[in-house]
């Protein structure tokens, strides 16, 4: 599929050569400088670590994905090139910090589109035969139908489940699937001309989480040429869902404009014969659930988006959390600092407490919304309720987030759900730690009787401890697999400084609310009793918790 002479078309002739690379095997471990050009990027904080890939395309440059990037910040960053283990000893192993970070100016979070990025690195590495860099397609290249690739990486071995101990780096021999035949199997337009797929449409292999901004790479005579970077798809190879790469060739002028001196190695990569995916037509396509954040003018199959999911949710008791187990928690942050509490309750919207905005505090542009691995998101306006007594806030978001494990809606009770004395229930937040890292603390509460006087539009839990900045956090219940937020905690009213002494608070329910939410927000996403089995489309980001043996 492959012509046997390369057309070199820039000066760096040690690219795409790996001398110890002298079999190919499919979803096994790869003997150690099999693929010398693979980086592990990691960012560490003090209760987890963000994973990705990366690959080697000069002494100073490593190309990845956009999605990888919360922000252009540097710091917490390492780079480990000549890596064979995460958590063994890598002998042939290289480490540098990031000077910079480049995500393409076009990169779209919500269709994937453009989703590469380059890092530079802090100070050059010495090349050897574990660390050498890749060529990249150059932009004339051509991938037909049924190319054989490669793809490598330390992601997950299945959908969820982590690689064993010492977690040894992954390689897979992939086919290409062309574009219009990916685009059937997802139901729709989604698949761009600045992607491509790979996979096996059996099932069993493919990249997975933690994979993102690695390799997908093909072999013309003896040199390497990068084809695609793990970008997305739909959850971990599954049949017939090929994954979604980064197509590398037409960046090549984006790429080149960034990287001045030492540039990379770019190759053209002919594919021989047919085209064909050039004849391949949808007129049979299956109908899927895309991911919610995907625009539904791609597809007329989308179903609606299920809320109060917590796939990484596992109970415990009151304290500190591990990422992702409450994942609608927002932080509001004015100028930086956090103000209040909120949850996100679609892709758009975000509720919290009135209280929170006095006339001053109603400009949109002084707030910042906070989610999951400290993804920030511009305001674009706040609505306040107006009824007596306790008031919420709702929050329109600039752009639409993306959901993954890590940051999903939350259900609203709008007066169907039912949570008797006696129910076990939680409030949560972001808190300053000991270190002065916040971070989430959860509390758990129960249901009891609000006694003759209360009004149906109370629930009363047992007391919690409120600091400043607790407000607009909510009250979740759980109603089988579901969670719903029963209330908004409020820190300016009577019942709240007489908890301390009564052990009782009585909080607004939510479903007081539910003409105001429902006439500001039209498309609030629905509960579903099989809510476990929704199906998503998600980027190949990785969190690691902090209990990983130390890096």
């Amino acid at each position: 599929m492959f012509n046997s002479s390369p057309a070199h078309l820039s000066p760096l002739p040690v690219c795409g050569q790996a001398p110890l690379n002298t079999r190919i095997v499919g979803g096994e471990n790869a003997p150690p400088g099999s693929w010398p050009w693979q980086a592990n990027l990691l960012q560490t904080f003090p209760t987890y670590q963000i994973m990705c890939g990366g690959s080697l395309i000069n002494s100073k440059w490593v190309l990845s994905a956009a999605h990888c990037f919360s922000s252009t910040n540097t710091a917490n960053w390492n780079v480990y090139l000549g890596r064979q283990e995460l958590s063994g000893t890598n002998p042939n192993e290289q480490v540098r910090t990031l000077s910079s970070i480049f995500p393409h100016p076009l990169y779209n979070s919500s269709t994937h589109d453009n989703d590469l990025a380059l890092l530079e690195l802090s100070t050059t590495v010495t090349f050897s035969d574990f660390i050498r860099p890749i060529c990249l397609a150059a932009s004339s290249s051509t991938f037909y139908n049924g190319t054989e690739t490669w793809v490598t990486g330390w992601g997950n071995f299945k959908y969820n489940v982590p690689l064993p101990s010492p977690a040894t780096l992954q390689e897979l021999e992939v086919l290409i699937v062309g574009n219009n035949k990916c685009n059937c199997l997802y139901g729709g337009s989604i698949i761009t001309t600045n992607m491509i797929c790979a996979g096996v449409l059996a099932g069993g292999k493919g990249s997975c989480q933690g994979d993102s901004g690695g390799p997908l790479v093909v072999k013309q005579g003896s040199v390497w040429i990068q084809a695609g970077i793990v970008s997305f798809g739909y959850k971990c190879a599954e049949p017939n869902y090929p994954g979604v790469y980064t197509r590398v060739s037409p960046y090549q002028t984006w790429i080149n404009s960034i990287i001045i001196t030492k540039q990379t190695g770019f190759v053209t990569y002919t594919s021989s014969g047919k085209n064909s995916d050039s004849s391949t037509s949808c007129s049979s396509s299956p109908s899927i659930t895309i991911t919610p954040s995907t625009p539904t003018t791609t597809t007329t199959t989308a179903k609606p988006v299920v809320c109060g999911l917590a796939p990484l949710n596992n109970g415990g008791s009151s304290g500190l959390v591990a990422a992702g187990m409450w994942p609608w928690q927002v932080s509001l942050q004015m100028n930086g600092v956090q103000v209040c509490g909120g949850t996100l309750i679609t892709q758009t919207y975000v509720m919290s407490a009135a209280q929170c905005f006095n006339s001053s505090q109603l400009n949109s542009s002084q707030w910042t919304v906070v989610l999951g691995m400290s993804m920030s998101l511009a305001v674009s306006s706040i609505t306040l309720s107006n009824q007596p007594g306790n008031n919420i806030a709702v929050l329109y978001l600039a752009t639409s987030v993306t959901l993954t494990d890590y940051i999903q809606p939350l259900c609203l009770d709008l007066g169907n759900a039912v949570f008797p004395s006696g129910t076990q229930c939680w409030v949560t937040g972001w808190r300053s730690t000991q270190s002065g890292v916040p971070n989430i603390q959860q509390q758990n509460t129960t249901v009891v009787n609000c006694g003759s006087s209360a009004s149906s539009s109370s629930i009363c839990i047992t007391a919690v401890t409120l600091q400043q900045g607790d407000a607009g956090d909510p009250l979740l219940c759980k109603q089988g697999n579901t969670w719903f937020q029963a209330a908004v905690i409020m820190t300016n009213t009577s019942s709240t400084s007489r908890a301390t002494s009564s052990q009782i608070m009585t909080l607004t329910k939510v479903s007081q609310f539910t003409a105001f939410l429902q006439s500001t927000i039209s498309n609030l996403p629905t509960s579903s009793a099989a809510a476990s089995h929704i199906s998503t489309i998600i980027p190949f980001l990785l969190p690691l918790l902090s209990i990983l043996t130390p890096l």
